[in-house]
Order: structure tokens, then C-alpha cells, then sequence
């Protein structure tokens, strides 16, 4: 595969655009903003004024939208991704969307010859523009294996997880995990500064043990400097928190801590945080016992 058109310039479609013409792609891309399309130009790559005119001829598509309505609509109706592309062209997915739109995506596709992946992926901006992101896909084997190269120029972590909709599954307990510890993290914070503490360094302490994670690396500075530029807004987990609850209801599986978390992120988005990093989940916190930060 050498040409790949690239629909969904965001905050994460661009740098992954512009990482696949850094890895010897020819990658033509769609955004309905100008910034996106704009930053693709000068990595190297090319733009279209259409969605049917990013897909002719190309070898594989990837979408990169904020849900699934707009996934959807990208990829179905006479002017979508399906009734342009050529068959057995890879049409991979790696917008976080409910695991049933990937199926009607996947069932859509091969009445088409035309081979789908659900690929959802992780690590936020920073993860996108270093290429490291964590990718988790759905989807046929031998299709996997086709794509494996794509998703090496985008991510460390690649791993193929099972049928269609199972990247999705796997995202949504991604986004449980992420969001569960953001709000303990926030918990933390708040109970070393209200015990006289310096809370920079008791998460220095908690990130060289056993509470050691992710998150605690990359956002423990930001967070007790009440630093919350978006890697991943609010709003945007806000949507990944329903996919759980929906998930949840569909294996029929009781998840009380989603739940939970859940209704923070849905506090954080009413009381106007949306734009924000996830990280303001402390915000949230601080406000339960009314205290504001100690700088």
C-alpha cells in the first residue's frame, strides 16, 4: 500500500496524517477545517475538496472523526467513503465510536469487497505526533496483517484484539481505566495539599512505586499546576464514558466505578470544563470540599 486518504484532520488525524508521508506514504487528506488540511500540506502530503475525491484510487483509508454520527456519515451515502473506493481497498476506522457502528460498518463493507478494521487508538496528542500511540484493532487477521505497516509508522503498541467492534471494547476499557485514574489522581492531589503536603512531590513519591502509571509520568506536573491545555478534552470523554455505559448494558455487566466515573466527567462537562484536558477531573474534585488550589 502506498496511497492512503486520510478523512478527520484533528487534533489527532494531523499528526498521524503527517507521520505516514513522514514513513514514505503518499497520503492525500479531507477536513471539513482549515488548519488540519493545512498542516498535512506542509508535512508533505496532499488535500481534497471532497470526500469521494480523497478516496479515488487510493490503497487504504483511514477516519479520524470525533463520534459516530459523524463516522457514519462520512463513510455511508453516495458521496461516503464506501460507495468510492474500489474493492478491496482497507477502510480502517480509528475513530472511538460504539462497537455496533463498527460491525454496520464491517457487514456495510464486505457486501462491497471491501475490507474493514475498527482501530481505535491511545495515547492522546502527544501519542499522535510522536507516533507511539497504543492501537487496538478489530477486524479479520489476514486483514490486520495487511495494515500492519500503517499502524507501525502511528504506534508502539500494536495488537490485534478480535473480531469487528473488539477495538472498539477494548477502547471503551481504555477510556474506564484513563478516566478511574485521572479522578484518583485528582483525589490524591486534593488530599495531600488539605494535609499541608506538597503535592508535587508526594506524586513524585506514589509515581516511583506501586501506584506508578501512566498518567502519573506524563500529567503529574500539569495537574498540581493546574495546567489543563487539551491532550484529550472533557467533551470528548464524556462520549467515550457513554460507549462504556452502552458496552456495559450490551454484555449485561454490572460496572459500578464506570458509573461513577461516568457522572464526574459528565460534572466536569456542566460545570463548563469541557474544552479542558481530561486532567480537570480535579477541578471536580476540589469543588466537593470547596477548596481551590494552594499556589
Amino acid at each position: 500500500m502506498t496511497t492512503v486518504g486520510f478523512v478527520g484532520l484533528g487534533i489527532m488525524g494531523a499528526p498521524m496524517a503527517g507521520n505516514l508521508v513522514r514513513a514514505g506514504y503518499r497520503v492525500r487528506g479531507f477536513d471539513l477545517a482549515e488548519k488540519g488540511p493545512r498542516s498535512l500540506l506542509e508535512a508533505g502530503g496532499e488535500t481534497a475538496a471532497s470526500i469521494a475525491e480523497t478516496v479515488n484510487g487510493v490503497d487504504a483509508v483511514i477516519t479520524m472523526l470525533p463520534d459516530w454520527p459523524q463516522v457514519e456519515a462520512v463513510t455511508f451515502g453516495p458521496e461516503g467513503v464506501l460507495e468510492n473506493v474500489k474493492p478491496r481497498v482497507l477502510v480502517i476506522d480509528m475513530s472511538t465510536i460504539r462497537p455496533q457502528t463498527s460491525r454496520r460498518i464491517a457487514e456495510a463493507g464486505h457486501t462491497r469487497g471491501v475490507r474493514v478494521l475498527d482501530a481505535p487508538v491511545s495515547g492522546g496528542e502527544k501519542g499522535a505526533v510522536d507516533g507511539v500511540l497504543s492501537i487496538m484493532v478489530g477486524g479479520d487477521a489476514d486483514d490486520f496483517e495487511s495494515a500492519k505497516p500503517l499502524f507501525d509508522a502511528l504506534g508502539k503498541t500494536v495488537v490485534h484484539v478480535g473480531p469487528h467492534g473488539a477495538g472498539q471494547t477494548v477502547k471503551a476499557a481504555n477510556q474506564l481505566v484513563v478516566g478511574g485514574t485521572y479522578a484518583l489522581v485528582a483525589e490524591a492531589i486534593v488530599l495531600l495539599e488539605a494535609s499541608g503536603v506538597d503535592a508535587g512531590t508526594g506524586l513524585d513519591v506514589l509515581a516511583g512505586g506501586l501506584a506508578a502509571s501512566r498518567i502519573l509520568d506524563l500529567k503529574r506536573k500539569t495537574m498540581v499546576a493546574r495546567e489543563f491545555a487539551p491532550g484529550f478534552r472533557i467533551d470528548l470523554h464524556h462520549k467515550d464514558m457513554g460507549i462504556v455505559l452502552s458496552a456495559a448494558r450490551e454484555a449485561e455487566v454490572a460496572l459500578p466505578t464506570a458509573a461513577l466515573v461516568a457522572q464526574l466527567i459528565s460534572a466536569a462537562r456542566q460545570q463548563g470544563y469541557g474544552s479542558l484536558d481530561h486532567s480537570a477531573l480535579l477541578k471536580v474534585i476540589e469543588s466537593f470540599s470547596g477548596r481551590k488550589a494552594s499556589l
